[in-house]
């Protein structure tokens, strides 16, 4: 996840601004048909630790080739669109570019 400052809540507003539009700190607004509401600085900071630790024991669990427990991939997912993450999953291809 590459960053464009160097704090991480910066760039997530400057997501939310993108992709989903100008939206109040507690509104919502849509996100690849998903609804997600825009957080907080401490909201944010708090998903973003556990989306960090989710990642990391996710991308493990597929380099392992271990049996991934359905909550763990539902947690993930749900943290991601969270924080307006976009890109393949772990262990899936990048997507083909069209032309």
């Amino acid at each position: 996840m590459a960053s464009a400052t160097a704090d991480p809540y910066l760039d997530y507003l400057a997501r939310f601004e993108t992709k989903v539009g100008a939206v109040a700190v507690g509104g919502y607004g849509k996100f690849h048909g998903k609804l997600v509401r825009k957080l907080s600085a401490e909201e944010f900071a708090q998903r973003h630790d556990e989306f960090a630790t989710l990642d990391t024991t996710y991308r493990g669990i597929i380099q392992r080739g271990d049996t991934i427990n359905d909550a763990v991939v539902r947690m993930w997912r749900e943290r991601r669109a969270e924080l307006l993450i976009e890109g393949p999953e772990p262990g899936q291809p990048p997507p083909i570019p069209q032309h």
